[in-house]
């Protein structure tokens, strides 16, 4: 036996979460757990199937006008920030954490967890699943292709895609 319990079925809410602005929807269907560490600026839309993970020591702060499609996934354990304006494209994951792993005698679910945390500025969009994986920041405006995985901080108004994901271009003035 482990000694787990379980979350419980993450239905909540706009009045269970941390902060809610006005105008914010949570589609059926979606999940929150941690609601009381997951803050949203206003006009945030939470789509169907939707699962987000907040803890303590690792909020979720989802700014104005956020758009987060349906089937993403967003554990926050070191923390998620996500501007104004960031567009989720259905199946998107962002994970703050990951197993530390290394030890050839222990299972890597059995090693320590490293937390770092996840930015993702205004304006960016990330594709449909795409994999954002700790300690990576989005700059503004920047894109992220349909299934990339981003390994490696984005600057702002880039264009990256494949996997691991690489630049494409650059729309930022010179």
């Amino acid at each position: 036996m482990t000694g787990r319990a379980s979350l419980g079925d993450g239905r909540v809410s706009l009045e269970a979460l941390g902060s809610a602005g006005r105008g914010c929807v949570i589609e059926p269907g979606a999940r929150i757990f941690g609601p009381a560490h997951v803050h949203l600026g206003e006009d945030v839309y939470i789509g169907h199937g939707a699962l987000l993970r907040a803890y303590p020591g690792g909020e979720l702060r989802i700014g104005d006008g956020c758009w987060i499609g349906p089937g993403c996934f967003i554990n926050s354990y070191g923390g998620v920030r996500l501007g104004r304006r960031v567009g989720l494209g259905p199946g998107a994951c962002v994970l703050s954490s990951e197993h530390a792993g290394g030890e050839r005698d222990r299972a890597v679910l059995d090693t320590p967890l490293e937390a770092r945390e996840v930015v993702i500025e205004d304006g960016a969009d990330l594709g449909a699943r795409s994999v954002i994986l700790p300690g990576v920041r989005i700059g503004a405006r920047a894109r992220v292709g349909a299934g990339a995985v981003v390994t490696r901080s984005v600057p702002a108004g880039a264009v990256v895609a494949g996997v691991p994901a690489r630049p494409l271009h650059s729309e930022e003035p010179r």
